[in-house]
């Protein structure tokens, strides 16, 4: 009987968020997409210093920016509220940002033209860089057959309203369910099919490379994918050039070493990402996702110690 009532009181909150989530979506879709834009950057970047994840990106840019004062983080920890905000309020607004003309440039637009053209199945990787639902999308419109992979919600009911929600702009989310070398990557690239995957969180049990100096456990999945097809790993990266504008960047891709020791060239892959990543993000710092936990507990303890 207790499990009975405990599952239905898990469906009842899980409907409850759904209707939060329906009501502010209804709310910005009401909105010109840049009045939605500024006005989730103001909300966020005044209420989100008021809650816990403002502690956790303040330690994030101590480990990742030793030499920086306290001007310069609280400066960053700003704009990168605000950034967050706007992201977040462009969400329901996805559709009309990528199907209006003057809002998303593809830099390098002709890597992904000879891409969807051979059918060269690539390893697409990026990070949570601005707003990150550009990437797929330049993906997509791009003609590039890709798999777009993502982490499904805790809450089905969103979760179902987050895909239906990209399908207005021709993005389909598939959610690995067996690890990140799901088979349905492995098949997919069989068939020459892209994948694309978010390469710059924490995975508990990754390669423990270097990460702004600090090791840092990530996902060895999209190295592994491509040392395994013979292909190249496709970083992309998005920035914000004003408003709700913005330019996705197709970099040059990465291409792998085979040496035999396949341990190693996945840990070599690895670290090339985050190398990768921490490239970007230094150079345009208040447009990261700093409100997770990047680094083991280590770190975070190293500079607690430095604090004392």
């Amino acid at each position: 009987m207790s499990e009975i009532r405990a599952s239905f009181a898990q469906h009842a909150a899980w409907r409850l968020e759904a209707f939060a989530f329906d009501l502010f979506t209804g709310i910005m879709r009401l909105l010109p997409v840049d009045w939605a834009s500024a006005m989730g950057g103001a909300l966020l970047k005044n209420l989100g210093p008021l809650s816990g994840a403002h502690r956790t990106a303040d330690r994030n840019l101590r480990l990742a920016f030793p030499d920086k004062d306290d001007a310069w983080r609280a400066d960053i920890l700003k704009k990168q509220w605000e950034e967050l905000g706007r992201t977040f309020a462009e969400f329901p607004l996805m559709d009309r940002i990528i199907l209006s003309p003057d809002r998303v440039e593809i830099e390098n637009l002709e890597r992904l033209h000879v891409i969807a053209a051979n059918r060269e199945p690539v390893v697409f990787i990026s990070g949570h860089f601005s707003n990150w639902e550009v990437m797929p999308a330049a993906i997509v419109q791009s003609g590039v057959d890709c798999q777009i992979t993502y982490r499904a919600a805790n809450n089905p009911y969103v979760d179902a309203r987050i895909r239906k929600s990209r399908f207005r702009y021709g993005v389909r989310l598939f959610a690995p369910k067996g690890g990140d070398g799901a088979k349905e990557l492995l098949a997919a690239l069989k068939t020459g099919q892209s994948v694309a995957l978010m390469n710059d969180q924490k995975f508990n049990g990754g390669v423990a490379a270097p990460f702004f100096g600090h090791l840092a456990h990530t996902a060895p999945g999209p190295t592994r994918l491509a040392l395994r097809f013979g292909t190249v790993l496709q970083p992309m990266t998005v920035e914000r050039t004003r408003g709700a504008r913005f330019k996705a960047v197709v970099h040059d891709p990465i291409v792998l070493e085979q040496t035999g020791d396949r341990t190693a060239d996945i840990e070599a892959g690895v670290r090339r990402i985050n190398a990768m990543v921490e490239d970007q993000i230094r150079k345009r710092p208040h447009e990261w996702f700093w409100v997770h936990k990047r680094w083991s507990n280590e770190a975070y303890d190293s500079l607690k110690a430095g604090e004392a």
